[in-house]
């Protein structure tokens, strides 16, 4: 059965932060001795009106070192769950808004950060135009997103817990680091992409299991034997379960149009 990405969105995110929580808790397996969040903090722009879109529990400042003074952030998703976690942050504006229609004047923000979140929606060219708006003239967005690719071995443990796909619906509708790019030009300036180096190196079944349970719902015995199975071969054969990454930061800055 097909369902839209908000769809997914709402069932996954709208009343728990745990599904969320459990997904960063696999990346604690990076290969990089840099973690995602403090790359991503380096090349953010911490200064002025900072707007995030769709900022779930607030983890990325929880590791991000902010700045003294200068920084005004404010906080939204559509989720109560996620909001009433990101009214936790020290000193953030919280507001639970649609990610398409966002209640701010033109030209409010320094910065508009979209990170990891564009494919939950279903038209993602209505949310970058919102972005586009609330820029201020020489304002920049930073969008991050996967690649095709990304967490393929995790798909491979589809047909364990029965499903064609596991982790490739996340970063499917034309909202991946290949398309992207584009569809940002379409809106903002200077477009320009980097790439987070990293896999995961996954020593033990359990991370793996938690991050399957939250994307499919509670697994069966069987479904956990099936899987155990096969990560465990991988374990054995390789030193641990390997998962390829490919994440990428997309920046863009809104121009005199």
């Amino acid at each position: 059965m097909t369902t839209t990405p908000s769809a997914r969105a709402v069932s996954q995110y709208a009343t728990t932060t745990d599904n969320l929580t459990a997904r960063i808790a696999l990346h604690a397996y990076g290969t990089n001795p840099q973690d995602w969040f403090s790359w991503l903090g380096e090349r953010l722009p911490l200064t002025g009106e900072v707007l995030e879109v769709g900022a779930g529990t607030g983890e990325l400042w929880r590791r991000v070192e902010r700045p003294a003074a200068g920084l005004r952030l404010t906080l939204t998703d559509f989720s109560p769950a996620m909001c009433a976690r990101l009214r936790e942050v020290p000193g953030a504006r919280v507001q639970r808004c649609d990610a398409t229609r966002l209640p701010y004047a033109d030209a409010a923000f320094d910065a508009v950060i979209a990170n990891h979140m564009l494919y939950h929606l279903d038209d993602p060219d209505a949310a970058l135009r919102e972005f586009a708006r609330v820029l201020r003239p020489g304002g920049r967005l930073a969008v991050a997103l996967n690649g095709r690719d990304h967490l393929a071995e995790l798909d491979t443990l589809g047909p364990a817990v029965d499903r064609a796909q596991v982790a490739a619906g996340f970063h499917q509708d034309g909202t991946t680091a290949e398309e992207a790019p584009a569809r940002i030009a379409a809106h903002l300036d200077d477009v320009t992409v980097e790439r987070y180096p990293d896999e995961l190196a996954v020593p033990t079944v359990e991370p793996v299991l938690a991050y399957l349970a939250s994307m499919v719902g509670p697994l069966t015995a069987a479904q956990e034997s099936a899987v155990q199975d096969r990560v465990r071969a991988r374990i054995e054969a390789e030193g641990a379960f390997r998962v390829r990454k490919h994440t990428v930061l997309i920046s863009a800055t809104r121009g005199p149009r």
